[in-house]
This record gives C-alpha cells, sequence and structure tokens, in this order.
C-alpha cells in the first residue's frame, strides 16, 4: 500500500544507500537489497515492493508528484546452448523481481521438455516463466508471431515491471525482439499444405532448384539445407507472384523500450566439456523415450532440431543409439559455433562469463541508474 511505500522510503532516506549518493535514483536490485537487510522471508512482498518504491523515488526525483511513465527495460540475456543462461537467469530475475521471457524457438512445445532442457515445473513455480511449453508440435508458429506475442505482453507486463528479463538463444526470436521481423504476408494454409506435401513426397532438392528460379537473389544467400527458410521463401512466391526478396526491407523496428544486452560467453573446450555433459544428462532423464513418444510427428518442422534428429535415425534403424548420441553431441557443438557467429555480429551486447554474477548485476545496475 502508499503508506508501506512512504514508511520504507522514509527509512531509505535515513540510509547511507541515500545519504551516500543524493543525486542517485536506486534501482529496484538496490531496493531489493536494502529490504534484505530489514525483512527476512516474504519474497514476493519485496519483489513488488521493490518496483513500487523504485517508482515512488522516480516520482521525486523526475520532481512530478503526478503520473510519470517508468522507465522500461528489457534485459536480453543471450548465449550459445549449454553456456548457463538458466541458472544464471533465475539469480537475476530474483535481484531484479522479474519474470522471465523465454527466447527459444523450440521450449514453446509442451511435448518435448527434455531435449529443450526447459525449466521444470518446479523452477516455474519458482519465477513466472512465458513462453516455456505454451504450443504444441502441430502449432505453426514462426518469429513473426513470436514478436507479435512478445511485444503484446511486454506492453501488459511493463505496467507493474520496470525491468524485464528475456533470456534464450534462438537467434530469429532474439532478432524479432530486437530489430522486428520484416512485414511478410501470412501464408495460406492452401499454400503451406501444398509446398509441405511436396516436401514429403519430393525431398529438399527440387524445392532448392525451383527457389533458384524464382528468387535468384534469396537463393544466394539462405542456408539451402534448412527446409523451413527453402519452403517458406517459395510459399510467398507462390502465394504473391513476388520474389520473397522484395519483402526483406531488414528495416530495425523501433521499440518502446530500453534494450540491454548481456552475452555469456565460455572458453570453446568448457562451453563443449557442459555440452557433452549436458546431453549425457538428457539421456539419463528420458530423452530417448521422449523422441519415441513423439516419433510420429517427425515430419514437422517443429521437431527439425538437434536432439529429435539424431534420436529419429536411431529409431529408423539407420544409426546406433551410441552413434546417435554422440552425433547429438557434435551437431550441438555445431550449433553453438553458429549461434556465437550470429551473436558476435552485433557490437551492443556486453560480454561475461557466467560466473561473473556480481559484475553482471553491477553493470546493469549502472545502465538501470
Amino acid at each position: 500500500c502508499s503508506d508501506c511505500v512512504a514508511a520504507c522510503c522514509d527509512l531509505l532516506r535515513e540510509d547511507e544507500l541515500n545519504s551516500a549518493a543524493p543525486d542517485h535514483l536506486p534501482t529496484p536490485m538496490e531496493m531489493r537489497a536494502f529490504m534484505d537487510g530489514y525483512i527476512i522471508g516474504q519474497e514476493d512482498a519485496k519483489k513488488i515492493l521493490s518496483v513500487a518504491v523504485y517508482n515512488h523515488y522516480k516520482r521525486i526525483y523526475t520532481g512530478n508528484k503526478g503520473d510519470v511513465e517508468v522507465s522500461k527495460s528489457n534485459i536480453l540475456m543471450l548465449g550459445p546452448t549449454g553456456v548457463g543462461k538458466t541458472a544464471l537467469s533465475f539469480a537475476l530475475a530474483e535481484r531484479l523481481g522479474s519474470p522471465i521471457l523465454s527466447a527459444d524457438s523450440r521450449q514453446l512445445y509442451a511435448e518435448i521438455p527434455i531435449g529443450t532442457a526447459a525449466p521444470t515445473k518446479e523452477e516455474q513455480e519458482r519465477i513466472k516463466h512465458y513462453f516455456i511449453g505454451t504450443h504444441h508440435l502441430t502449432d505453426y508458429y514462426s518469429a513473426a508471431q513470436y514478436e507479435i506475442d512478445v511485444l503484446k505482453l511486454t506492453e501488459e507486463l511493463f505496467k507493474t515491471h520496470s525491468t524485464l528479463l528475456l533470456t534464450g538463444g534462438s537467434m530469429m526470436y532474439i532478432d524479432a525482439v530486437c530489430k522486428g521481423i520484416d512485414d511478410i504476408p501470412t501464408v495460406d494454409e492452401i499454400t503451406r499444405r501444398t509446398l509441405l506435401d511436396r516436401y514429403e513426397q519430393e525431398g529438399l532438392e527440387p524445392l532448392v532448384d525451383e527457389l533458384r528460379l524464382l528468387d535468384p537473389e534469396y537463393y544466394r544467400v539462405v542456408d539451402l539445407k534448412n527446409p523451413k527458410r527453402v519452403i517458406h521463401a517459395l510459399e510467398i512466391c507462390y502465394m504473391t507472384g513476388r520474389t520473397y526478396t522484395s519483402f526483406r526491407t531488414q528495416t530495425t523496428k523501433e521499440r518502446p523500450f530500453r534494450i540491454i544486452k548481456i552475452g555469456l560467453t565460455r572458453d570453446r573446450e568448457e562451453l563443449y566439456d557442459r555440452i557433452n555433459r549436458r546431453v549425457d544428462e538428457m539421456i539419463k532423464e528420458g530423452l530417448l523415450e521422449e523422441a519415441k513418444s513423439v516419433y510420429e510427428y517427425k515430419h514437422l518442422n517443429s521437431l527439425n532440431t538437434v536432439g529429435y534428429k539424431e534420436m529419429f535415425q536411431y529409431l529408423d534403424g539407420e544409426w546406433t543409439l551410441d552413434f546417435a548420441i554422440e552425433k547429438i553431441k557434435q551437431n550441438s557443438r555445431i550449433y553453438s559455433r553458429k549461434q556465437m557467429t550470429w551473436f558476435k555480429r552485433d557490437t551492443d551486447i556486453a560480454w561475461f562469463h557466467p560466473d561473473q554474477k556480481e559484475e553482471i548485476m553491477n553493470h546493469i545496475n549502472n545502465l538501470l541508474s
């Protein structure tokens, strides 16, 4: 309540936090650290109160006693698979009093929590998560739809939070938030079904040849081994009579919030060891059984991902189980290199080792201040 906020502010004014830096606007993280020294337990209450006190202080420091727009910051924590984003995101979210918004294109699917290393039920009870297990493998979902959904959600969450935490490693989903997806027409069901049937019956090679004829410019830059990219480009060509390239303006969209980018990295040997051990842990947790449970959907793009493609080849009798496991490890390492190549192009990312938790907190704290 307002009385409680005012009382807490009175305490803060007398505390050296304020007297040591009278021109400094304390962030929710600092408020939370301060209250930890006065209030035992009551974690949820402290999260809410830290944001409320921050907003109260902001009105004081800006000289505005009426309604003011809360400073909105979206902290984006990214990095390659297996680097340690999940563990650090919990510590950071608790300090910020923020929910966690996932930017992982596969953790969306409820049927595959093991192979995607999705947060457990207990972890989600500890910190509120969004975009985890919200869809099914048969649902069509894209980075463009994610952009729409995440912007709508952040608009709502910013009404009660000054800072949000977005974490993940899906490159297109991260770009959807930071830059925006080009305004490309939604593909109708008939066109989508037509191209999918062709892919299932003829394979990828004839579709690649057709893309070379219909959109030679996109043909030169697209990953020709990625069925989703090739098929989507052809869908647009079929449906509009225009090249897919003509819709790719790649113009960065303005966002109504600030984005603070934190990148996590490890030495290659250290990262690879973590990836290998992570795959072994997934096998122990039941990755094979999970792959068996979704085997009938193996043709779907939602399962065209590391961990399941290899297990399906084992289930098809093409590989031994040991070989499939080694291929999962190898392909995960290859994917981590692709992620880092993509991320390194962004000079706005501040890079840290995951063990540098306090340095990361201080970096964020300084930017929020």
